[in-house]
């Protein structure tokens, strides 16, 4: 009886040690890749107003607010271009149909006639900022540079808007 018994005992010994385990279980990640990620709004027109001829534009130093929305801690730099594609920011408004006259401008990223010039050369006339996930108004200004002795007419011009990140 005591042999069965210990045959027993050590029966249930080794079927306890090699048993699977109840629950039986498994692991997985759950995993996203976020990217960095800027986008742009331009808002509205520059607008100098109206003018005489040959007279100065009834608005000086009209502005314009640009949105950079950036990943958070992405660096980036707003670089402006008129369509003459000056990397220095200084475009030129057309008449329309056949005028073929111009009225010459200047980008700024100050106010002013002797503002800073805002162009779209990386580290030399552009702008720079670290991204926060939410949307980082700019404000961009612009003088005229030419003369306004012109044909009458509408004159205006389109810039890009460039953020490199």
């Amino acid at each position: 009886m005591k042999k069965l018994l210990i045959a027993s005992a050590v029966a249930a010994l080794t079927t306890a040690a090699f048993a699977a385990p109840n629950p039986a279980t498994a692991t997985f990640d759950v995993k996203l890749t976020v990217v960095k990620a800027c986008s742009v709004t331009a808002g509205t027109s520059v607008d100098f107003g109206n003018a005489d001829a040959g007279a100065a534009p009834s608005t000086a130093n009209p502005t314009n607010t640009i949105n950079v929305t950036c990943s958070k801690n992405t660096a980036y730099t707003v670089g402006l271009l008129p369509s003459n594609n000056s990397l220095v920011g200084a475009g030129a408004m057309k008449g329309t149909g056949t005028n073929t006259d111009t009225i010459a401008y200047q980008l700024r990223s100050t106010v002013g006639g002797t503002g800073t010039a805002w162009g779209d050369t990386v580290g030399t006339n552009t702008k720079a900022g670290t991204g926060s996930g939410i949307a980082q108004p700019i404000t961009v200004w612009a003088t005229v540079e030419g003369t306004t002795n012109v044909l009458p007419d509408t004159y205006k011009d389109t810039v890009t808007v460039n953020v490199r990140y």
